[in-house]
C-alpha cells in the first residue's frame, strides 16, 4: 500500500474545462418534461355529431346574382346597376318575391364595409335571404 504525500513544490493544477454533463442531464429531463407535457395542452374533445338525411337545397332554375366589382359598381346578373336603382331592380329579377334568395358574389379586393353596405340596402328592401358565393375548391389566398 503506498501513500501519496504532496510536497510543498507540488502546485496544484485547476481544469480549465467545462463539465458538461449536468448540462446534458437537465437538457434530457426537459426534453422528457416537455414530450409528457406536449400532449396533454391539446383539446380533444369526442363529439359524436348527428348525420343529416336532408339532401341539398337545389338552385334555382334562374338564380339571382348580384355582384360587387371591383370598382364598387354593382351589378345585377349582366346589368349594370346602380345603388339608387338596386331596390327596383331586385324586385323586377326577383318578379316581387322577396323570399327570392340572392347571391351576393364581390371582388375579393372589395373591403369589408362596402360589401356590408350593399348587405345593408338587401336588407331594407326586404331580401333577407342572401348567399355568398365563392369559388369552390381553391384555398384563401389562391388565384385562378
Amino acid at each position: 500500500m503506498a501513500i501519496h504525500i504532496r510536497h510543498a513544490d507540488e502546485a496544484v493544477l485547476e481544469a480549465h474545462e467545462i463539465n458538461v454533463t449536468p448540462f446534458i442531464d437537465v437538457m434530457l429531463v426537459l426534453l422528457v418534461i416537455f414530450m409528457v407535457a406536449a400532449p396533454l395542452t391539446t383539446v380533444n374533445i369526442p363529439v359524436d355529431l348527428p348525420s343529416s338525411t336532408e339532401t341539398p337545397a337545389p338552385r334555382p332554375d334562374e338564380p339571382v346574382f348580384l355582384t360587387v366589382k371591383a370598382d364598387h359598381t354593382l351589378a345585377l346578373g349582366e346589368d349594370a346597376v346602380s345603388s339608387d336603382q338596386l331596390v327596383d331592380a331586385l324586385g323586377k329579377a326577383s318578379k316581387g318575391n322577396k323570399e327570392e334568395r340572392i347571391f351576393l358574389r364581390a371582388d375579393k379586393t372589395v373591403d369589408y364595409g362596402t360589401l356590408m353596405d350593399v348587405m345593408g340596402q338587401l336588407r331594407k328592401a326586404g331580401f333577407l335571404k342572401v348567399a355568398l358565393v365563392t369559388l369552390q375548391g381553391q384555398e384563401a389566398g389562391e388565384g385562378p
